[in-house]
């Protein structure tokens, strides 16, 4: 699990231009030309936007593109890309909430589906399915640990910035 999470944090990072050359080398082609930013439609009661007339799943949320194709996820920082994987435990909760009436192209299997609700998103889409981690919320997460981490390693406590003296 902690080596899906670090390949989900090396994805986003190229996406967002920390990786610079990078995002060149993870880029993948997924066969959705949009030449402009096509109109956006809010989804109604969320903070995620839609494109109706592209002919693909294909949102919009906390300034970065979404593509929902071929049973995968893909995020890009423009609206035609580059487009980089992204593993389920990454995607934002708002993005999977989106009731299926909103899916250009829904995959087949979702036919049954209530269309008025999201989709039913398989145990590796988050803790509970239906839960995924914003890949921001996954990143903090992540420097928590290491910022911990480094206070162990220095004794179990931090007396920096507390008025304390340490010396003798």
């Amino acid at each position: 699990m902690f080596r899906r999470m670090i390949l989900g944090v090396v994805a986003i990072a190229a996406v967002m231009g920390a990786a610079g050359t990078a995002a060149a080398q993870v880029s993948v082609n997924i066969g959705i030309n949009v030449p402009a930013p096509p109109h956006l439609v809010v989804v109604p009661a969320s903070p995620v936007m839609y494109a109706p007339a592209v002919e693909a799943n294909y949102f919009f949320y906390g300034g970065q593109y979404y593509v929902f194709t071929n049973g995968g996820w893909y995020v890009a920082p423009r609206h035609n890309g580059p487009w980089v994987v992204v593993a389920p435990e990454f995607i934002p909760r708002p993005i999977l909430a989106v009731p299926v009436r909103y899916y250009h192209a829904p995959p087949p299997e979702w036919r049954h589906w209530r269309r008025e609700g999201p989709p039913q998103w398989a145990p590796a889409w988050g803790r509970r399915g239906d839960q995924g981690r914003d890949h921001r919320e996954a990143v903090r997460d992540e420097r928590r640990e290491d910022r911990h981490e480094g206070r162990e390693e220095r004794g179990g406590h931090d007396d920096r910035g507390r008025g304390g003296h340490r010396g003798g």
